[in-house]
Parts: C-alpha cells; sequence; structure tokens
C-alpha cells in the first residue's frame, strides 16, 4: 500500500537524508557524460536502487552504477532486482573492496556503514580515480583502538590521555573521532575541499558522521598543513591508519 514497514522506517530515513547529501553536490557532477559511480559495500542496495532513481529517473542524469559486496547470495538478488526494474546501467559484483578493479575511471563514490577498514580501502580507491565525490559514513572503526592498546603510553602520550584512555567505552568513541579525522584530512591533502557532517540523528544510528569530500582546485587546498596536522597526530598517538600506509604505498605521501 506505498507504506513503509515500521522496522525498516530508520533505514528509509538514512537512505533520503543521504540522496539530501548528493542533492547538495549534484550540480558539481557534469550532465554532458555518463557517470561512473561505485557502491562500495552496498549489501542489500536500498542506497543504490534509491540513488539510481534518483539521479536518472528523476534528475535524467546518465549514469553507470556498480553495487559491490562480498556476499553472493545478495548480489544475485540486487542483480534480478535491476533487471526486473529495467535498470539497466545498475549492476551488482561480488568481491572486495581492496581488490576491486571492475573500473578505470569514477566519477563518485559513495559508501554506507562499510565497516572498518572497508572505508579505507573505499576511500584510498576514490582517491587513485581522481572522484569527483566521495560520500562515505563510517562504521566500526576498530583499528585505531587496537593500535592504541599496543602502544607504550608512557612514552607516546605520556599518560595525558589517561581520563580517556583507562576507560575502554571512551577509548573506542576517541578511537572512532581520530580515525574519521584523520581520513578527512588525508582527503584534504589528496585534493578535496572536505566536511565533517552529522549525517542523521543519534535515535536512527550511532554511526552518524558523514564525511563529504568534493574535488578542489589545488589552490584552495592547503596540503602541507594538513599534511603537518596528519604527521602531528600519528606520531604523538603512535598508530598508523591504513588509509595513509594505502596512500603511501602508491608513492603518494602527503605528509611531506
Amino acid at each position: 500500500d506505498g507504506r513503509i514497514r515500521d522496522k525498516k522506517q530508520k533505514k528509509f530515513r538514512q537512505i533520503n537524508r543521504f540522496l539530501e547529501f548528493i542533492r547538495d553536490v549534484s550540480d558539481k557532477l557534469p550532465k554532458d557524460k555518463e557517470l561512473t559511480i561505485v557502491d562500495f559495500g552496498c549489501g542489500k542496495s536500498y542506497l543504490t536502487f534509491a540513488m539510481y532513481y534518483y539521479l536518472k529517473i528523476m534528475n535524467g542524469y546518465r549514469v553507470r552504477m556498480i553495487g559491490l559486496d562480498l556476499k553472493s547470495d545478495v548480489i544475485q538478488h540486487c542483480n534480478e532486482l535491476a533487471k526486473r526494474f529495467d535498470y539497466e546501467e545498475l549492476t551488482f559484483l561480488e568481491g572486495d573492496i581492496s581488490s576491486f578493479e571492475g573500473v578505470n575511471q569514477v566519477d563518485m563514490v559513495v559508501t554506507l556503514h562499510a565497516c572498518d577498514k572497508a572505508t579505507d580501502y573505499a576511500l584510498a580507491k576514490a582517491i587513485g580515480w581522481n572522484a569527483k565525490v566521495i560520500l562515505s559514513v563510517p562504521c566500526c572503526q576498530h583499528e585505531v583502538n587496537g593500535q592504541f592498546a599496543k602502544a607504550d603510553k608512557t612514552q607516546c602520550y605520556d599518560g595525558c590521555l589517561d581520563p580517556i584512555m583507562d576507560y575502554g567505552l571512551l577509548r573506542e568513541r576517541f578511537a572512532a573521532l581520530v580515525t574519521d579525522g584523520l581520513r578527512a584530512k588525508y582527503l584534504e591533502t589528496a585534493g578535496y575541499d572536505t566536511q565533517v557532517l552529522e549525517f542523521i540523528d543519534m535515535e536512527h544510528t550511532p554511526k552518524n558522521i558523514l564525511l563529504r569530500a568534493v574535488r578542489a582546485d589545488e589552490k584552495r587546498v592547503t596540503k602541507k598543513s594538513a599534511g603537518t596536522a596528519i604527521e602531528k597526530c600519528e606520531r604523538f598517538l603512535q598508530i598508523e591508519p591504513t588509509l595513509g600506509r594505502l596512500l603511501a604505498d602508491k608513492g603518494e605521501n602527503y605528509k611531506e
């Protein structure tokens, strides 16, 4: 009857909120060419289908859209739905973000709750493609918290963070904030105007931070200051996040 099921109301609001962020940057996407858009960690692809409908059907963009996920049964089901709806330029592929090589050029990369380091691999891919727009809502940032546990706090932050580090819940939340702050700075050093925004109210999901990055004029981006901030933060906390390593492996050392 056209009514969203009660248990899907939160997901429905999240998807519509994400579409609002896409609307806000839609003027950065050219209409005179076919856009390639990749949704990393697409899952059941509620967002992927909504993006396709919003951009192509409602707003007339020519799009080629790819959803990537590890679950073969989910990918098969999504491809069947795309075929049923005659969404010919919407394809779902089974695979890992880190090894994905399905395209050479991408205009927009999105991730909605890609877990832990999956977000870093997605951001590194987006930067490598020189994507015009990146919209990422991270999830489950465990890596840095694990690196905190291995660090000798007497030799790095000298106990000044004990009011946070001595309590698991606070340390976990602090690690998540540090992770996303560094991700934002890495995007800046890569030539993006980057914002850290509230994705949606906490009542809908505790994972409510969105990184919105738009490729900018190089002259407007302070690469050196962002790189210096990254280096100081990582040295102080004795951490080495995956995104920095991935960019360095590609010869893109933005700390210099």
